[in-house]
């Protein structure tokens, strides 16, 4: 059996969600008990590999959930094959370029950091 699934697309949804729903819980326990205290604290604290890695996994995840979601909207809802294919590469366009924004904003404040 080649191509995506069902069980396939329902694992990668939930698997982003828990990843997403554990980031925010250890970004908020940041927040609340040892903010940065100014923007050189807070790009200390975004320059740490780690903390970086796991903001390009969050945001990963974040895609990736996004693209599963309204991919199953758009084929269980939009009945014109057509409409169907432009939405769904509109979508994908859309969330590349986000992807690649981030990447551009992660590199950049790594140089500039």
């Amino acid at each position: 059996m080649h191509g995506a699934t069902g069980l396939r697309a329902w694992v990668m949804q939930r698997l982003s969600a828990i990843y997403m729903a554990v980031f925010i819980l250890l970004m908020l326990g940041v927040f609340i008990f040892s903010p940065p205290a100014d923007y050189t604290a807070w790009q200390g604290l975004m320059s740490h590999t780690l903390v970086s890695v796991a903001v390009l996994l969050f945001y990963l995840s974040l895609l990736i959930h996004s693209w599963v979601g309204v991919r199953d909207i758009l084929i269980d809802y939009v009945q014109w094959q057509v409409v169907r294919l432009l939405l769904l590469a509109l979508v994908g366009l859309m969330l590349v370029a986000s992807g690649l924004w981030l990447l551009e904003v992660m590199l950049l404040a790594r140089i500039n950091g």
